[in-house]
């Protein structure tokens, strides 16, 4: 585990960071409720627009029927010593009605196309409302970088 103590990144710095890794990581945790069943959580691929996260599931997922219930979401990068967390609603769309520059960046980063597959698949749409970033216990304080969908300087 590496030490933190001592280290606090300032807003601006943790905007940079968290956007930088949204531009290049790959993975995403999605978190749904079900008004029953509660929570749940799934590893997604995913891409970061500069606006929105965008990520592609089975039409027929727990995640679409949870969001389709209830559209806020949870998503966060897969790093316990860089986190990254966004709050926001969801939007679907079926794979034949999502916007052409979403899917066809998608397949451009994965290399995998889901309009072209037999199974029908719902592209889910997460603009954030709220991001927090933190790198240990000495960032918790002042972790929102962004509040309301605005960015935070």
């Amino acid at each position: 585990m590496e030490s933190t103590e001592g280290i606090r990144r300032h807003s601006a710095e943790r905007m940079r960071d968290a956007l930088e890794r949204l531009g290049t990581e790959r993975d995403v945790w999605v978190s749904t409720a079900h008004p029953e069943h509660g929570p749940h959580q799934v590893p997604l691929w995913f891409l970061w627009d500069g606006q929105a996260v965008w990520m592609c599931t089975g039409a027929t997922s727990v995640t679409v029927r949870n969001i389709r219930r209830d559209p806020r979401v949870h998503v966060s990068l897969p790093d316990t010593f860089d986190v990254v967390l966004l709050q926001g609603e969801a939007e679907c769309f079926p794979d034949q009605e999502v916007p052409a520059s979403a899917a066809e960046a998608f397949a451009g980063k994965f290399g995998w196309d889901p309009r072209k597959e037999a199974a029908a698949f719902v592209y889910v749409r997460v603009v954030p409302r709220t991001v927090r970033a933190w790198r240990g216990e000495p960032e918790l304080r002042g972790s929102v970088i962004m509040r309301d969908g605005m960015w935070l300087e």
